[in-house]
């Protein structure tokens, strides 16, 4: 969980924000930051971040957030010809890929325990001021400089 609040924090995605700093419409619709742990294949434990974008479903339009994603019949199709024509395929791997997308608008995300806790502790100068605690838990607003996982705009700026 530390190494991806680590990438999140040295590729800037997050600028911190006060509670006060943010209308109460802003506060309601922040997303929540979710942290998923996964075991990969060879043992190593790795965690996995991403908004909870569900709520942007109630305030954006369906022509904003299509996803240009592939259809799973295209990919079979094109991946058996290229068998048949025995063409070479390559795959790729981009580290972080959306969080080099500057985000457009604003879009605000809420950390909270633990999460909010692990991102001050990377950099205390920079996100302890803005560390507060609700019904005694600690609890971060940021704003997303650049696309993350999970928001309805990362596939389409990325």
């Amino acid at each position: 969980m530390s190494t991806e609040l680590e990438q999140v924090h040295s590729r800037k995605v997050f600028e911190p924000k006060h509670p006060h700093e943010l209308s109460r419409k802003e506060r309601s619709d922040a997303l929540l930051y979710l942290m998923s742990v996964k075991e990969k294949h060879k043992g190593q434990i790795k965690g996995r971040g991403c908004a909870d974008g569900r709520k942007q479903w109630l305030y954006m339009q369906k022509e904003e957030i299509c996803s240009p994603t592939v259809a799973v019949e295209s990919l079979l199709i094109s991946a058996t010809m290229a068998a048949y024509e025995r063409r070479g395929t390559a795959t790729v791997d981009i580290p972080g890929a959306f969080m080099q997308a500057d985000m457009v608008g604003n879009v605000h995300v809420k950390l909270e325990g633990r999460l909010a806790e692990l991102l001050t502790k990377l950099d205390p100068k920079i996100y302890n001021e803005y560390l507060y605690s609700n019904n005694g838990k600690p609890n971060m607003y940021v704003k997303l400089k650049k696309a993350l996982y999970g928001t309805l705009q990362a596939i389409m700026l990325f």
